[in-house]
């Protein structure tokens, strides 16, 4: 629980009634209950064991357990457990352990503290260790920001120290949350927080006692938890443990005897099997599949084996993206095959009739974890609700291409937007396209090779097995059987030619290129450039590195990389490309560490020319000067505003003065902060938060400010900005970027089935831009499809170009 900053009047344990001066004072004492506070919205003590050692008890030590029911990982620098017998005399201190590393985002963190005599099994290796000797049966135990004892004695007290992040009162407890502590703590019982980690501020509500089952946070238990084997079926189906909402209702509990018949055994990354009840109950939100991790040790079950599955339930969150789906799980298992060759459950069918087009319900940002799921009303309670079941896709098409996690998308709902090349477009935040699934085999790539595809080929027939959830986000079928895939011919796109007079300039996300990248990537890069892009007169690369790659030592130049590059355009044909760049400061502007990646001009000297204006440094911002024809800029290259807090640990946009035919032209190369951190089209909150975005506005923001002020010196000024700005022509930093029409974004001009140039998670949308002043009248766009939709790729972006007449 997160307490209050100081003391509230209402959580007093005495209410006085003072009479006028003169007339007898008679005092009231009235015990009020415990004092509440808000909720913890991440850390929680999640289970607290004081039996360790003593008689009767397995576990050699008490331990203390926490939660992280947060979206991101927890930094518990300078935090503390702490331990207050249950009825604390005048002489009782709180006992401290302070706490080291932090707590992953949806797990836990184990903390050991005294051994007692007894016991035969150790706790898992813990986070902590501390000295703490805790009663078996009645104590106080709080989290606390900051090392220093606590001092309060009383509920009251406590509930109104602003350092106590939450806090459990067991047995007879004095300091609780609530209306009481929790009781039934023992020797061999310890008291834990419910399924779904409540915390209403009323421990006897939200804890409860039963079996231990302390957790780290690599996610180990005890050795000694190993159950026996099953003998025959228990009481617990898994449609009980699945439930109706997200999270089991029996997270934490270890059930015995769950029956089923395995659909698939996966024996590589996260080792285990599928089983599934071949009796479901009449409940269409409770899946009838889970999965049995089996830790590092290959699964001992085939598919067919009826089973019975003794375990411990968990929740286990596998998605790097931030607010990712949980999985439903066994962990621990011990396992009884009682018969083989039986047929497997058969398969939900995913298609337009079963996949709602409302793709999530929106809990205003919040969890919709504990929503209860209506899968006929929204695609990802759908998913849910088939979490580990078999199920069925027949005759689809491929929207993102293989990669090299042997991974691809598939549209399992036709009637998602399609682009003009055989995906799916992503067109607003109000339409994520509700059908795309992730197809991934359930056997190593050795076993049977998974089919190379592009967007727009198709998996013929049925691709089946169970429904799992990936660990970069989204659903996925773990197929046993994968449809042959068809070739829809998708072939790489050759821009027009330019007319007389027209300049051409081209913007490539070249993918971390530095000279110990393999020589065909730049050969294939410049095949780009010289045939796809017909040797554009200007082109911007985003993402160039220095001379030594990601090799952390301080270069920051990139000469090498460059003139491997033109290099290698010549060699395919193009012309002798110059170049202009401004060197970062070592590690100051993102990417990948040490590699420090930025934003270059490569321009033919022989059609266009580059007016070299000195000052440019990594610090120095540039501005303008002069009015009418006579605008320039103060630096040349330069960077825009690069100081500014907009920019920190992002690319700073670079801007060049070009003279065409005469013309002067303003080139401004992009590379905006990334998405990394916002939270997935089918995270766990919804609507999800777009952290990210708060640092591209302000980018935005600048970069028009910079953009208006040339406009204003010269109105005719003929300005071209473009590059990868990792967000989508609807986002409010591009409507940012394009204010008072400053500029206008050239992707809005297209049909909306050819607004892409990058694909994610089955979504083919727009990341890269080419925006253009007003001056720019003239100006055909194109964006040029020759890597997002293929398996093979130069880079995972697709270039652009425009072609203009100043």
């Amino acid at each position: 629980m997160t307490k209050p900053t100081a003391p509230r009047s209402r959580r007093a344990l005495l209410r006085a009634t003072l009479l006028p001066a003169g007339v007898a004072v008679s005092l009231v004492l009235v015990p009020l209950p415990g004092a509440f506070a808000a909720p913890s919205a991440d850390a929680v003590i999640s289970e607290v064991y004081g039996g360790g050692g003593n008689s009767g008890a397995t576990l050699k030590n008490d331990f203390v357990e926490l939660a992280n029911k947060g979206a991101a990982a927890l930094d518990l620098a300078g935090y503390s457990v702490q331990y207050l017998p249950g009825t604390p005399s005048a002489g009782s201190q709180w006992g401290v352990t302070p706490l080291t590393g932090s707590i992953p985002k949806g797990g836990r963190y184990l903390i050991a503290e005294a051994a007692g005599t007894g016991g035969t099994v150790a706790l898992p290796t813990p986070d902590a260790t501390g000295t703490l000797a805790l009663s078996g049966t009645s104590g106080t135990v709080a989290l606390v920001q900051g090392t220093a004892p606590l001092t309060c004695k009383t509920a009251a007290d406590c509930a109104a120290e602003p350092r106590i992040k939450d806090l459990v009162g067991f047995g007879t407890a004095v300091v609780r949350e609530g209306s009481g502590p929790v009781t039934g703590a023992s020797n061999t019982a310890s008291v834990s927080r419910k399924a779904g980690l409540p915390d209403t501020d009323d421990n006897a509500a939200d804890l409860v006692a039963g079996p231990t089952s302390p957790v780290n946070s690599k996610g180990e238990v005890p050795d000694g938890d190993t159950p026996p084997e099953p003998t025959e079926p228990g009481t617990v189906r898994i449609h009980d443990i699945q439930g109706t909402t997200r999270l089991s209702p029996l997270t934490g509990k270890n059930v015995a005897g769950v029956p089923g018949v395995v659909t698939a055994v996966r024996t590589y990354g996260s080792k285990g099997f599928w089983f599934q009840d071949p009796n479901p109950d009449a409940d269409p939100a409770t899946s009838e599949g889970l999965f049995v991790y089996t830790g590092s040790a290959d699964p001992t079950v085939k598919v067919g084996d009826s089973v019975l599955v003794t375990g411990k339930v968990a929740e286990y969150y596998p998605a790097f993206s931030a607010g990712g789906q949980s999985l439903t799980q066994l962990s621990g298992p011990s396992i009884a095959v009682v018969s083989s060759n039986n047929p497997v459950p058969a398969p939900f069918v995913l298609n337009d009739r079963s996949i709602p087009a409302a793709y999530t319900p929106d809990a205003a940002g919040g969890s919709i974890e504990a929503l209860p799921l209506k899968p006929a009303d929204f695609a990802l309670d759908r998913y849910e609700s088939l979490e580990g079941m078999n199920v069925q896709i027949k005759d689809v098409r491929v929207v993102q291409a293989t990669d090299e996690y042997h991974e691809l998308w598939v549209e399992a709902r036709r009637k998602d937007e399609k682009s003009k090349r055989g995906g799916v477009i992503y067109l607003g935040y109000d339409n994520p396209n509700s059908g795309r699934l992730m197809v991934q085999s359930a056997l190593p790539e050795a076993t049977r090779p998974f089919p190379v595809a592009n967007v727009g080929d198709r998996l013929e027939g049925v691709s089946a097995g169970p429904l799992d959830y990936n660990r970069f986000g989204g659903y996925t079928l773990v197929a046993n059987t994968i449809g042959a895939r068809v070739d829809n011919g998708l072939e790489r796109e050759v821009t027009k030619d330019a007319a007389p007079g027209e300049l051409t300039v081209a913007t490539y996300n070249v993918e971390n290129l530095d000279p110990s990248d393999p020589a065909e990537k730049f050969a294939q890069l410049a095949q780009g450039i010289v045939t796809n892009l017909r040797a554009p007169d200007v082109v911007t690369l985003e993402e160039v590195q220095d001379d030594n790659g990601a090799t952390n030592d301080g270069t920051v130049d990139s000469g090498a990389t460059l003139k491997k590059f033109t290099d290698a355009i010549k060699a395919a044909g193009g012309p002798a490309y110059d170049w202009r760049t401004v060197n970062p400061e070592n590690n100051k502007d993102g990417g990948e560490p040490g590699g420090n990646i930025r934003q270059v001009f490569l321009f033919n000297p022989a059609r266009v020319s580059f007016t070299d204006i000195a000052g440019g440094t990594a610090t120095t911002a540039v501005d303008v000067k002069g009015t009418g024809k006579t605008t320039s800029l103060t630096a040349s290259p330069g960077r825009i505003d690069p100081a500014n807090e907009a920019w920190a640990s992002s690319r700073k946009p670079l801007v060049g003065q070009f003279v065409f035919k005469g013309k002067t032209v303003f080139v401004i190369a992009n590379h905006f902060n990334s998405k990394g951190g916002d939270q997935g089209l089918d995270s766990r909150f919804q609507q999800p938060t777009r952290s990210s975005e708060v640092q591209r506005i302000k980018q935005a923001q600048v970069e028009q400010a910079f953009v208006a002020k040339l406009i204003a010196a010269d109105p005719q000024a003929k300005v071209v900005s473009l590059g990868d700005f990792n967000d989508y022509q609807f986002s409010p930093a591009l409507t940012a970027l394009t204010k008072d029409g400053v500029l206008r974004d050239l992707v809005n001009e297209l049909p909306e089935k050819q607004r892409y140039s990058y694909v994610f998670q089955g979504n083919s949308q727009v990341l890269d831009h080419i925006l253009v002043s007003p001056a720019l009248k003239h100006a055909k766009y194109d964006i040029v499809h020759i890597n997002a939709e293929f398996a093979q790729q130069a880079s995972d972006h697709d270039p652009q170009i425009v072609r203009v007449k100043p």
